[in-house]
């Protein structure tokens, strides 16, 4: 078994953030990307509800807190450097803000060719 990494492990970045990514549990399905500080990330494990720093309007976030889409915590995983984390959740309706299940819905075209549809 793995030895348990402490949240003063995690090597946040220059603004104090570091990245999360976060899966839906039983299925593996990358939801989104988003960013947590010292603090979201104490409120996620201490509510079990995923918590975010907005960069853009610099406050916290609950996921689903005005949706009533949300993300129950399963477990919370740093990776190798503790550089970033993976957020394995119960996601509860859509994850993106489009109404898209996965934030990760468009397929990126190569420069100079034209976009593809799903």
């Amino acid at each position: 078994m793995s030895e348990s990494v402490r949240i003063e492990d995690l090597k946040f970045d220059d603004k104090g953030l570091i990245c999360a990514v976060v899966q839906q549990h039983d299925t593996d399905e990358v939801l989104m990307v988003a960013y947590m500080n010292d603090e979201a990330v104490r409120r996620t494990l201490e509510t079990g509800r995923t918590w975010f720093w907005s960069r853009s309007r610099q406050e916290y976030w609950c996921k689903g807190e005005t949706s009533g889409n949300t993300q129950q915590v399963v477990e919370v995983l740093a990776d190798c450097d503790a550089d970033a984390l993976l957020v394995r959740v119960s996601q509860q309706g859509v994850a993106c803000h489009t109404g898209e299940r996965t934030c990760f819905y468009r397929p990126l075209a190569a420069e100079g060719d034209a976009p593809h549809e799903r």
